[in-house]
């Protein structure tokens, strides 16, 4: 695939794009999403419960400039720090977790392109995102033997010209493509080496499908993207051949992100539990207390909840820090050091989460279990969104890499 550094074309993704605000720096980008954390709360149970996908809401993420927070300076954005996009995940998360999970993909797409891409396609693909263009993500396929093992092909069209290719494949988990624009995925091309593909939302032979149906985050619409003989212009092909061959920080981000989502679900569960103690849970009758609040068991469990949530933020910070820290090019080492920070964030974030909404039932009570409070949605959304990776790897990776000093793997999930 020579020549992918000749102009992009001017596709129009959308009719009309949506009017996206410019977010200037990490303070601007805090304060941006605390303010639309607001709205997201205000109906994140009944989204939950009727599976509304947010449309709306994410029409509204995009105008608020949030997602072009992570394109560099040198092209238009804030390019703001990896400790200030894990806040936002979690501050979104702890309002809705969907709503914090969905542009997860944009985001580490955002992240290889900067690395993997040339110079004009950073300019048109940044471009376009800060106007209000969402990235989804065509995920892992389901029929393969695991998440590297790759079904998904590109090939040269029969084109007279060769400037064309094929792709076809079948992807699922693919977050955030019924909302997006621009749907990126991998594939193997015809010598077998990997490359990402960004394809038009409205590309002929490409399919979205609405099909996810697990019990947890119900409304990231996590299902079916079909690629049938979707053409598609060299110059949207970038080589995964550096971030392959090279150190990089593509796994840790992504893995950032996943525990910044779990680290919001784990606060939202234990202040919702704070809440209907305080305002429904009546006190056992050995404790003595007049109120659920002032029973001395339930104050100790509660104490340690926040302690183990607290340990779970304060791990997230360091490892985002560790990743700010490590600058671009990075070492190899810096690699597996930043690896190991974000998988020791996610292990804690994933226990908080998975603790906090299975205690909020054992505190709160039987009236906490009522369909009308919807609070089992707390638990839903930690199980699942916990499942993307198992924890039970990352004590590995830790205990490998400071007893045997033998790095983690390099992959997207590590």
């Amino acid at each position: 695939m020579q020549d992918v550094d000749k102009e992009i074309s001017d596709v129009t993704v959308l009719q009309e794009l949506p009017a996206a605000h410019r977010i200037q720096d990490n303070a601007e980008a805090i304060e941006a999403a605390h303010l639309i954390a607001q709205y997201f709360r205000q109906e994140a149970a009944l989204r939950d419960r009727e599976r509304r996908l947010p449309n709306a809401e994410i029409a509204r993420f995009s105008a608020s400039g949030l997602g072009g927070i992570t394109v560099p300076k040198a092209y238009g954005g804030a390019g703001v720090s990896w400790a200030t996009l894990a806040e936002v995940v979690r501050i979104i998360s702890v309002a809705d977790p969907a709503l914090g999970q969905i542009p997860q993909n944009h985001f580490g797409i955002l992240n290889v392109l900067e690395q993997a891409g040339t110079l004009r396609q950073k300019a048109y693909f940044y471009g376009a995102v800060l106007r209000g263009v969402r990235l989804g993500n065509a995920g892992p396929e389901r029929t393969s033997k695991n998440v590297l093992d790759v079904r998904t092909r590109i090939s040269k069209s029969d084109n007279s010209d060769g400037s064309d290719y094929l792709l076809n494949g079948t992807r699922f988990y693919s977050t955030g493509a019924l909302f997006a624009h621009w749907i990126p995925t991998k594939a193997l091309d015809e010598a077998g080496r990997s490359v990402f593909v960004f394809v038009e939302r409205h590309s002929a032979g490409l399919s979205v499908i609405d099909d996810w149906s697990g019990f947890g985050q119900r409304t990231t619409a996590s299902g079916t993207v079909i690629f049938d003989n979707v053409r598609v212009p060299q110059q949207h092909i970038i080589s995964l051949d550096k971030i392959n061959d090279s150190a990089n920080n593509t796994g840790p981000v992504s893995q950032l992100i996943q525990a910044a989502i779990d680290a919001g679900i784990a606060r939202s569960a234990l202040e919702d539990t704070v809440v209907f103690l305080q305002e429904n849970t009546r006190a056992w009758v050995d404790s003595g207390a007049s109120c659920a609040a002032e029973d001395p068991l339930t104050i100790r469990v509660i104490g340690a909840l926040f302690v183990q949530l607290h340990a779970a933020e304060a791990l997230l910070e360091r490892a985002a820090d560790t990743l700010d820290r490590a600058v671009l090019p990075i070492s190899f080492e810096q690699m597996a050091q930043a690896s190991i920070d974000v998988a020791e964030a996610k292990v804690l974030t994933t226990e908080i989460a998975l603790k906090a909404s299975e205690k909020l039932f054992e505190l709160a009570g039987s009236q906490a279990t009522l369909a009308k409070y919807n609070l089992d949605r707390h638990w839903r959304n930690a199980r699942v969104h916990t499942l993307h990776d198992p924890v039970r790897w990352k004590y590995f990776s830790v205990g490998n890499f400071y007893l045997n000093q033998i790095s983690p793997p390099r992959h997207a999930w590590s």
